[in-house]
Parts: structure tokens; C-alpha cells; sequence
């Protein structure tokens, strides 16, 4: 095949105006009546115009620069540049391989599923056994998954010969060209159902409602997932099944906010009781435990207990539970109460207190910003 871009002159990457001038300038150098001899000039000439002639044409340049030489009596092949290399240039590479794959199997994959498994803080701190029912497609128990009426089978399709598709000869600018297709009697199975299964109407599976047996670990927090592998829906003609996902939502706890593996609680304590010191009885999830506040307990102070937290996922052991000490100063008082109080406060000297102020602690901001957020 001809060097058209050699021949004219010009880069593989000329513009048409660069094609065009050297057309121009070629075509009155080798003209027969302008070089004035026949012979070498008249082919010569000959060979621009064909030159110029498929590299002004963007259509015909592509088709060139891919292999093809559109002048020449059917297209021209240049070497090295055979009948696969076209197809799968103008129809795709996984078109060639798809006419030799064969027939596409009738059992495929199901489906997986998803479904939301509600849970309370204290199956997720502990872990549990539930049930949970899933509705799904299983085997048909009529036929088996064969998707046939029992007593019959799957035949040959007469249209493709059980391949699956069938070729076909196309015409285009490249002369004639062999296609394949998924055959439409059977739909690229390579099989007909001559009498399909009246329960399943020749799908091979039924809908049901299945209960699947789960142990939820400890440690589980809202968005996780939880797979049971192979427990979805049975694929097409029995085909194997495909995986169930439960995801946790954890319901909102009345008393403890969780933070990760840990828990939070607050516990309103009378100024007395934390000026004193006490022993107090919680009810966490592990059942009443005491909690021994000293004299002189703050505002906002934590207390820690350990190891009553949420189980950790994966990793084993538990979180801890952290109280957040809450004063409760009296709103109203009688008057033999408030004469107790103005007498400790002429005792402690805090009859009169300076209005001193100090640095605010993060605690407060974040407690402002929730109170403002309307949390």
C-alpha cells in the first residue's frame, strides 16, 4: 500500500490546508501539459491526485490511517491488516469474541438482598440470636430448576443449531462483513423449553418467604452489615444464589447515648449529696452497680466505670460507661432551709462572693451549641 503521505509530502499529522498546499504545488509541477512530458510525470501525477484524494476526505483518512486504502479496488488491505483486525475495529473486540463464546448458560447468579435488622442497645452491646424472614426466590420444587414440565427436557433450537447465535453477512464500505448475534428463537441459550413448568411458568424458581437463623455479634452499630452467604434468591433455572446483607440499625436508648464502644449517661445528684459525698445504685445494662461520688463532687464531673460499655466487634472485651455528674441546686426553699443555707454561707465567708470570672471550658461551648441547635 502507498505511502500517501510521503507521497504528498506531508507529516501524519497535516492539517487540510498543509494536504492542500502540497496538492497544489505537486499536482503544477507534475501536470502532463505543465511538465511537458508523458511517462514517469503522468504517473507521478496520477499518484497525488490519489493521494489527495484520500487524505482531503476526513472519512477516507481515518479508514487509510487505520490499515485501509480506500482508492484501491476493495479497500486495499494493507499487509498485516486482516479481516479480524476490521471487524473488531468497526464492530468491537467483544463482538468477535462473543460469536465464538457459544451459548449463553440458562442458570445464572440470583440476586442479593437487603434487609434491615432492627436492634436494641443492649443486643448490640451483648450480641444476639435472631430470626429474621426474608422474601426470596428458591428452587422450584415442581421441576427442580430445570425450568421444563417434569417428564421433559430442554431441545436443540433448530434455528441456530444450539450455538446460541447466528452470523450474518452484512454489507459495508469495506465490502461484505460477517456479523454475529444472539439467535432470537432462543435468546442465545442454544436451548428451546418445548413445554415449560406450569408452577414456575419455566423460570426454574418460586417466590418465597423464608425465616433465617442469624447470631448478631457484639459490638454491631448502626450501617453494619452483616452477610449470610448464598442465603438470597436463587438465580434463574436454579441457578446458585446469591448472598443476603442485614443491616443494624441500633433504636435510640432512652437513658445511655453511644460514642463508639462506650457509653454515656448523666446523674442528676442534690448539691447536698455531691457537697457530702454518697453512694449511689445505677441501673446500667449489666444490672445495678454502685457508684461511690467523694465530697466536694462537681458540676459536669465523670465518673468511669470500666468494662460496662459496648462489646467491641472483632476485637473482643468492652467499652466503659461514663457518668456525667449533673448538681441539682434547689429552685425554692422554706424558711427554715434557707436559714441553714445563710448560715454555711457566713461559716464559709460567702456571704458577699466576688463576681470574678474565669476561662470558659470547651464543655460549656459544646453544651451552648447543642442547647442552640435545639438538641
Amino acid at each position: 500500500m502507498s505511502d500517501y503521505y510521503e507521497i504528498l509530502g506531508v507529516p501524519r499529522d497535516a492539517s487540510p490546508e498543509q494536504i492542500k498546499k502540497a496538492y497544489r504545488r505537486l499536482a503544477r509541477e507534475h501536470h502532463p501539459d505543465v511538465a511537458g512530458t508523458e511517462g514517469a510525470s503522468d504517473e507521478r501525477f496520477k499518484d497525488v491526485s490519489r493521494a489527495y484524494e484520500v487524505l482531503s476526505n476526513p472519512e477516507k483518512r481515518r479508514m487509510y490511517d487505520m490499515g485501509a486504502d480506500p482508492a484501491s479496488p476493495g479497500g486495499g488491505m494493507g499487509g498485516g491488516f486482516g479481516f479480524q483486525d476490521i471487524f473488531e475495529t468497526f464492530f468491537g473486540a467483544a463482538a468477535g469474541a462473543g460469536a465464538q463464546r457459544g451459548p449463553i448458560p440458562r442458570a445464572r447468579r440470583g440476586q442479593d438482598a437487603l434487609v434491615r435488622l432492627d436492634l436494641d442497645l443492649a443486643e448490640t452491646t451483648f450480641g444476639v440470636h435472631r430470626d429474621v424472614q426474608v422474601d426470596t426466590a428458591v428452587v422450584c420444587p415442581t421441576c427442580s430448576g430445570t425450568c421444563c414440565r417434569p417428564g421433559t427436557s430442554p431441545r436443540t433450537c433448530e434455528v441456530c443449531g444450539g450455538r446460541g447465535s447466528v452470523q450474518r453477512v452484512a454489507r459495508s464500505f469495506l465490502g461484505q462483513v460477517m456479523t454475529s448475534q444472539p439467535c432470537a428463537a432462543c435468546h442465545g441459550f442454544g436451548t428451546v423449553i418445548p413445554e415449560p413448568c406450569t408452577e414456575c411458568s419455566g423460570e426454574g424458581r418460586v417466590r418465597s418467604r423464608r425465616t433465617l437463623s442469624v447470631d448478631v455479634p457484639a459490638g454491631v452499630d448502626t450501617g453494619t452489615r452483616i452477610k449470610l452467604t448464598g442465603q438470597g434468591e436463587v438465580g434463574p433455572a436454579g441457578g446458585p444464589a446469591g448472598d443476603v446483607y442485614l443491616e443494624v440499625r441500633e433504636r435510640k436508648h432512652e437513658t445511655f447515648m453511644r460514642s463508639g464502644d462506650d457509653l454515656h449517661c448523666n446523674l442528676p445528684v442534690p448539691m447536698t449529696a455531691a457537697a457530702l459525698g454518697t453512694v449511689l445504685v445505677l441501673d446500667t445494662l449489666d444490672g445495678p452497680r454502685e457508684i461511690d461520688l467523694r465530697p466536694g463532687t462537681q458540676p459536669g464531673q465523670v465518673v468511669t466505670l470500666k468494662g460496662l460499655g459496648v462489646g467491641r466487634l472483632h476485637v473482643g472485651g468492652r467499652g466503659d460507661l461514663h457518668v456525667h455528674v449533673e448538681v441539682q441546686v434547689p429552685t425554692s426553699l422554706d424558711d427554715e432551709q434557707a436559714e441553714l443555707v445563710r448560715r454555711l454561707a457566713v461559716l464559709r465567708g460567702e456571704e458577699r462572693p466576688e463576681g470574678r470570672l474565669s476561662a470558659a471550658n470547651a464543655g460549656v461551648f459544646a453544651k451552648l451549641r447543642d442547647k442552640l441547635a435545639g438538641r
